[in-house]
């Protein structure tokens, strides 16, 4: 019903934290190593939480559980489907957030071990 809330406000919460890093790098001049920046990955988490959370939003607006008019979420209608709404964003919206951002540091993890194992190997040759 609203799960694709939950991944939507950590993406603008995401999003806001790329951006302070991707300032505070320009500060403080930016290194020219060729390991990524954290703000750049943060960015890339930010793409995958905004991307999730549109195609939800339009599943759930396929479905006619959004409306363009007042309360825009057809379960806020009624206290007992709220109480259902909730409880989905609780369960599937926190499930689905956690899950992309453990998928995002995995992977973010894997690049960082590769590129720090490939600069040891030019190092020793």
């Amino acid at each position: 019903m609203a799960c694709f809330l939950v991944p939507a406000a950590e993406a603008a919460i995401v999003s806001v934290a790329s951006r302070l890093m991707k300032n505070k790098e320009k500060k403080n001049g930016g290194d020219s190593c060729a390991r990524l920046e954290l703000s750049k990955k943060l960015g890339g988490l930010s793409k995958l939480l905004w991307g999730g959370s549109a195609l939800l939003a339009f599943e759930h607006l396929w479905h006619g559980e959004i409306t363009p008019y007042y309360p825009f979420l057809t379960a806020a209608a009624d206290s007992e489907q709220t109480r259902v709404m909730l409880s989905e964003m609780g369960t599937v919206g926190v499930a689905m957030a956690l899950t992309v951002t453990a998928v995002w540091a995995a992977v973010t993890a894997a690049v960082h071990f590769i590129s720090t194992r490939n600069e040891a190997r030019e190092e020793r040759q």
